[in-house]
């Protein structure tokens, strides 16, 4: 009797436990690239229509106050995929194609969120932009992921050719392939097959980087997709209505790619989290209002970025948050929903979000630190820096400029410097800052 008792508490362990494991939550982060804050109607954007990103906040939680890690590509990338500071992972500026003009070095050995949720036994992939190295043992299959369907580079010099300097960087997994067809709609068509392949196992749980290149430039929207902009919209600047269509564009692939989700079974239990690496490229028509300038410039337009989380098993359709975090939180955050242990959860710099999830207050006394290095006569390869406490920011637009204070509370699209009139904040602001740019110091930012 005691042995057929303790055989069914160890059945009903195990069932328990397979239940547990079945409930693990899928995860898929959708990262735009110089995606403005004004360019997602969700943020009050008047002339593109953004319906299936607004899908996700209006289906999950809106974030109003989250920003970037950087306010370009690269290092936002690397510090949404470690959880910790750029500098702090070799990429302080943007890793290019030309060895001359690249500006960082991921730093090999510190784990991605695609190593820890491998540890954890998700399946992970990613699909579209890596921008984070173009050999070993920088590649997407030698940091963490099972599946990579992208391009290395930077960038593209168009979306129907995938080139950059007449070299082809596209690969499946290690395999140089070529491919027919707008990026966006490949990369949509790339993440629909993972999905059917994931729900096919449904046994393990995964972890998609759906990196699209739209919008940044060149500003390539589909024929058609622009006639129908300037259609609703016949008085629109060229410039802009390029970028309306080519925004509504990836909207609508956004849209493909929810739907798969929809039709595979897979909606209820997975996170969705749509962001951005940084704000809108002015000179290309891009819209960061109601926030100062725009990519490059660590005034609020170049990192306030749209976020959006759904997750229809826990979060709350219509639910808002006005807490101001970064991208890289995610990492934290979806380790703890997975039920990980972080290899080194002691040198994160990102916080977990999983109590707003929760409806709890969140710690308070953060500080978010930004940087950026850069080459050519505006920044001679040095960096620039910016730091946020409170309602307070301090900061610098290019390494020869002195150091701005804003007032965030009383001043948030940063009209008035107040550097001379706060000189207490200013020079706590200033300290804290240079430990930070210390602490950044100690990563090599160049190949050895």
């Amino acid at each position: 009797m005691r042995i057929r008792f303790q055989f069914l508490v160890l059945s009903a362990l195990v069932a328990l436990c397979g239940e547990v494991r079945a409930a693990a939550p899928n995860f898929l982060v959708i990262f735009t690239d110089d995606h403005g804050y004004g360019d997602v109607s969700t943020y009050g954007a008047k002339d593109v229509q953004t319906p299936n990103i607004d899908r996700i906040g209006e289906e999950g939680m809106v974030f109003t106050a989250m920003r970037a890690n950087c306010t370009v590509c690269s290092p936002s990338r690397a510090a949404l995929l470690t959880g910790r500071y750029p500098d702090r992972v070799g990429v302080p500026g943007v890793i290019r194609t030309q060895p001359e003009n690249s500006w960082g070095w991921f730093a090999p050995g510190v784990p991605t969120i695609a190593d820890e949720l491998g540890e954890a036994g998700y399946h992970t992939g990613i699909i579209g932009k890596w921008h984070l190295g173009l050999e070993s043992p920088n590649t997407p299959n030698e940091r963490g992921f099972d599946f990579f369907h992208g391009f290395l580079g930077d960038m593209m010099d168009s979306y129907t050719t995938h080139l950059r300097h007449g070299n082809n960087y596209l690969r499946r997994n290690d395999e140089v392939i070529e491919a027919e067809g707008h990026a966006t709609d490949l990369f949509t068509d790339w993440s629909i097959a993972y999905l059917k392949e994931r729900a096919a196992k449904p046994d393990q749980p995964f972890y998609l980087y759906l990196a699209y290149n739209a919008p940044h430039f060149p500003i390539e929207p589909p024929a058609e997709w622009l006639a129908k902009v300037k259609e609703r919209h016949p008085d629109l600047d060229e410039k802009r209505a390029a970028n309306v269509a080519f925004v509504e564009h990836l909207d609508h692939g956004i849209g493909r790619v929810l739907t798969s989700l929809d039709e595979l079974g897979l909606t209820e239990n997975t996170v969705v989290v749509f962001s951005a690496d940084n704000g809108g490229s002015l000179p290309h028509g891009q819209n960061n209002d109601p926030w100062r300038d725009g990519k490059q410039s660590h005034y609020d337009g170049g990192l306030r970025v749209p976020f959006l989380m759904r997750w229809p098993a826990k979060i709350a359709a219509g639910s808002k948050s006005d807490y101001a975090g970064l991208n890289f939180d995610l990492v934290p955050t979806f380790l703890e929903l997975a039920g990980a242990k972080s290899g080194a959860p002691e040198q994160l710099d990102a916080v977990s979000l999983v109590p707003l999830l929760e409806g709890k207050p969140m710690p308070e006394g953060r500080e978010l630190y930004f940087v950026r290095r850069e080459g050519g006569k505006a920044y001679g390869g040095k960096d620039y820096h910016a730091l946020i406490r409170g309602e307070w920011k301090l900061l610098q637009n290019d390494p020869y400029s002195p150091l701005e204070l804003y007032h965030l509370k009383n001043d948030p699209r940063e009209t008035t410097n107040v550097a001379a009139k706060a000189p207490k904040i200013f020079n706590e602001l200033s300290t804290a800052l240079s430990r930070h740019i210390q602490r950044g110091g100690s990563t090599p930012w160049q190949k050895p």
